[in-house]
């Protein structure tokens, strides 16, 4: 019973990741370059507001899937060491962006 409660606590935490949203409009990846924290896990939101389909692959992530036109889809990425990791429409190769893993700011008190 101990672990089963262990297990209800921890899963809020296990599934946040912070969001962010890559649009897919006129045949482009918008933003192109989208910056997230290294070592974080991430949320991405791909959008595509276009009327045809769109890969999205990468194979810098071991990513693949197909956003469908005026469709929407969720990727979970990372965490991801510091770096750059390309990403492309497999049916259009000359749509391409780049997801830029950086260390986070320090804070300091």
């Amino acid at each position: 019973m101990k672990r089963l409660l262990l297990v209800v606590l921890l899963l809020p935490i296990a599934a946040h990741a912070d969001e962010y949203m890559l649009t897919i409009k006129d045949h482009e990846f918008r933003p192109a370059e989208i910056t997230i924290p290294s070592g974080a896990k991430i949320k991405l939101k791909v959008e595509n507001q276009d009327g045809i389909p769109v890969e999205f692959e990468s194979t810098d992530l071991s990513r693949e899937v197909i956003v469908p036109g005026h469709g929407e889809v969720s990727i979970y990425v990372g965490p991801l060491n510091p770096g750059n990791y390309q990403y492309f429409n497999d049916f259009n190769r000359d749509m391409r962006g780049t997801i830029v893993a950086k260390p986070a700011a320090n804070k300091e008190n």
